[in-house]
């Protein structure tokens, strides 16, 4: 009774709280007993028990009137939700990766390789929670493109480019998305790291034909982290032989990256070649408006609002990982959650205005140096005044990193790379600025030069 009791509060609280505020608060709750007018709901963490207590107990109470119950009092408790099939699920069956709540029409052989370390999708990962800006808006396109129709275009798609900008997000939205038009469908997601793991024990335990058959029966494989494969040669030719083998029967194949496949290093040329034959998406960095629309977003989820201040702040206190912006974001929420504050401006630049990761005594010649060193070539030439491209390139770099880490004038910037006209200085910021936008290697290199400048 308790169950059905519960089924019917959350159902009208669902109707009445924002969708975002019902899946972080209270989707993952139960009620762990009704007596004598005292009842426990059961929470995932102490974050959603304190957001219960504050904020939604008065809105759980009247709801528990409106079903018949007079509560005389509501406690929460941390405790793990012992019904979920997603926490029932057996080593056995994780090995199938399948949509939530999703019964595997396939059948197991007792033979199969089983790995209950496998990862999954994880449903969390969804177009709708995805935000789409200037960097990665062709990737999300085509993302949806083969969602509505895998196999038929776009295949394989391969996506790459930095560290947290969302790449895992989209690729895994795809298998939820498909997963939910046509729940039999077989989606599996893997990192190259798992796809090696796997292959080594099938070889181990001489189950190769079952690791084939696995791989090979899929309607749709999406692979994370690509780059990690390479050097691997017999994992290569496995995987070869898979990319063949659904390629050839229509099935989709979805592929993620750090590098575009010319720049993996020790890859096999098969493998580029195969690699090449969709679309490759080179996904960037996200802009600021992108960055402010993820605070407010991830935000929301929480059940706060956020002062366009503090906002604008966190988007411009981590500009180039998605995933250190979150960061950012939870530390300054759970800090002002567990001192019953209000995030604001002041508090964000107390907490993480010492954590910046880029201090601020790097000099001019400090810039040149490093670019020089990074090129290859030496100080007085990338000074002096030869206009070989091997040399002109790294000296516009170098102008570009002075404007964007230092903010110098242009003609101090000229007088930095023994330049006399500060035009040259304005046309080589612009130049870089432009091809950066377009050119992932160009990209690479600026980011590597800082990261050095840094460490």
């Amino acid at each position: 009774m308790k169950d059905i009791l519960w089924k019917s509060v959350l159902g009208e609280i669902e109707l009445t709280v924002s969708r975002a505020s019902f899946i972080t608060w209270f989707k993952n709750t139960e009620l762990l007993t009704n007596k004598d007018g005292l009842l426990v709901v059961g929470v995932p963490t102490v974050f959603v028990k304190n957001q219960l207590e504050r904020k939604f107990n008065d809105l759980i109470i009247d709801t528990l009137k409106k079903n018949g119950v007079e509560p005389t009092k509501v406690d929460y408790k941390i405790h793990t939700k012992g019904k979920s099939t997603l926490h029932k699920r057996s080593s056995e069956e994780t090995v199938m990766v399948v949509a939530p709540q999703q019964t595997d029409t396939k059948p197991k052989s007792s033979s199969s390789v089983r790995h209950s370390y496998r990862q999954g999708l994880n449903e969390k990962y969804t177009f709708d929670n995805f935000i789409v800006g200037s960097g990665n808006e062709l990737a999300y396109a085509a993302c949806q493109a083969i969602a509505s129709a895998p196999g038929t275009r776009y295949n394989p798609l391969f996506l790459y480019g930095g560290v947290g900008i969302g790449k895992t997000h989209l690729i895994q939205a795809v298998g939820n998305a498909i997963l939910s038009n046509d729940p039999k469908a077989h989606v599996v997601y893997i990192s190259s790291e798992q796809f090696v793991q796997e292959f080594l024990d099938a070889i181990r335990y001489k189950k190769n034909t079952d690791f084939a058959g696995f791989y090979r029966s899929a309607d749709v494989l999406i692979v994370d982290d690509m780059q990690f494969i390479a050097g691997k040669e017999k994992t290569q030719e496995e995987f070869f032989h898979t990319f063949n083998a659904l390629h050839q029967a229509n099935k989709q194949i979805i592929i993620s990256s750090d590098k575009p496949p010319k720049d993996i290093p020790t890859l096999e040329e098969r493998l580029r070649s195969r690699f090449n034959w969709g679309m490759s998406i080179d996904m960037q960095i996200p802009d600021f408006e992108t960055r402010c629309a993820i605070v407010q977003t991830k935000s929301t989820t929480h059940g706060i609002t956020l002062e366009p201040s503090v906002v604008e702040y966190l988007a411009t206190h981590v500009q180039t990982n998605i995933r250190e912006l979150e960061g950012a974001l939870n530390q300054l929420l759970a800090f002002c959650e567990m001192r019953g504050l209000q995030p604001e401006l002041q508090i964000a630049k107390s907490l993480l205005g010492s954590s910046k990761v880029r201090p601020k005594h790097i000099n001019a010649k400090q810039i040149v140096e490093r670019t020089a060193k990074h090129y290859h070539v030496s100080m007085e030439d990338i000074m002096g005044p030869k206009r070989d491209k091997d040399i002109v390139v790294p000296r516009q770099i170098a102008m570009y990193i002075l404007r964007s880490e230092l903010h110098l004038s242009f003609p101090k910037i000229a007088r930095e790379l023994g330049r006399k006209d500060h035009t040259t200085a304005i046309h080589s910021v612009e130049k870089i600025a432009k091809e950066s936008t377009l050119d992932a290697d160009l990209r690479t290199a600026i980011s590597e030069i800082k990261d050095r400048l840094y460490a």
